[in-house]
């Protein structure tokens, strides 16, 4: 199944107290203009579903209660089985796993939420609601040249369907600023589309020319200072987004998945990955407990154990 050239998947899992990161692929065939992985990492391996269950039995019966399933382009697992079996048949399958309380998912391609695959997904009540779509552009004609397989429009879609189906959804992205001829009238665009989506954090990358892609041989690559001030404009934006979020959550009350004690104050994750502090006489480390959110410091809520 793996191919030697590419060897195998290197290190599976990584491991912190409440959380392991899976990875059940490797490799990818989708040959965007700017990604030079294809070359590098190879076609599409999956780990067989065996495997990644009794990794994933063996961590549960440590105490970690949490797990993130990635791959290099997760959402292709099981395209090279001859079954069938696709993602969603694993996470329906981790789903059954004693012991195990979140199963969160690594950065996906927006193309795999589909209907059939929503409506599987609000049936695994362990799921995380935080979904990390990978966009890289909020203008059409940009994705068109990165080779991106969908339009602004799809992808704005598919980011309506799932805060319909999850309440308490949270969405985040990557975009990748002063790509190969974005004019500036196309980086409005996506200016315009990232607060019109309003994403709770974007991770923004300037584009970096990479050998042997087809990117790199485009001309009208777009200046370094040009890039400079396109990717400020649009870390101010996401800051934005990200402290209007939390302030929208003073006075809920949420479920915290407590990972470590730093100075006084516990810190944990809720289930859609916002980050909380609370203060508790006993120890609460990899425990999920009911916190009353009083307060926003920054980009963090403090808040009461109930």
């Amino acid at each position: 199944m793996h191919n030697s050239k590419y060897g195998d998947f290197g290190d599976i899992t990584y491991t912190e107290k409440t959380r392991a990161v899976i990875k059940v692929q490797d490799g990818c065939d989708r040959f965007c203009s700017y990604c030079i992985i294809p070359f590098a990492r190879g076609r599409v391996r999956s780990r067989k579903p065996d495997s990644v269950l009794k990794e994933i039995e063996d961590i549960s019966k440590k105490g970690i209660k949490e797990v993130v399933i990635t791959g290099i382009h997760v959402a292709s697992y099981g395209k090279d089985f001859k079954n069938n079996y696709s993602l969603i048949d694993l996470l329906e399958e981790i789903n059954k796993i004693e012991g195990i309380k979140r199963i969160r998912l690594g950065s996906i391609e927006p193309l795999w939420i589909t209907d059939e695959v929503i409506y599987r997904l609000k049936k695994l009540e362990k799921l995380c609601h935080q979904f990390h779509l990978s966009l890289q552009s909020g203008c059409t004609e940009t994705l068109k040249r990165m080779n991106r397989r969908y339009t602004a429009e799809e992808f704005k879609e598919i980011a309506s369907k799932l805060r319909e189906a999850f309440s308490d959804c949270i969405l985040t992205t990557d975009i990748i600023v002063g790509f190969v001829g974005e004019t500036e009238e196309e980086f409005n665009i996506t200016y315009e589309f990232l607060k019109n989506i309003k994403f709770y954090k974007t991770h923004i990358f300037k584009y970096s020319e990479r050998k042997g892609t087809k990117a790199a041989e485009m001309k009208e690559q777009v200046a370094g200072n040009i890039k400079e001030e396109r990717s400020k404009l649009l870390i101010k934006l996401s800051e934005e987004n990200e402290k209007s979020y939390l302030k929208d959550y003073i006075g809920k009350e949420v479920e915290v998945l407590f990972e470590e004690k730093d100075e006084e104050f516990f810190k944990g994750h809720t289930a859609n990955y916002l980050l909380v502090k609370a203060k508790s006489d006993i120890d609460i480390s990899n425990k999920v407990v009911k916190v009353k959110i009083e307060k926003q410091e920054n980009l963090e809520l403090i808040g009461n154990v109930m």
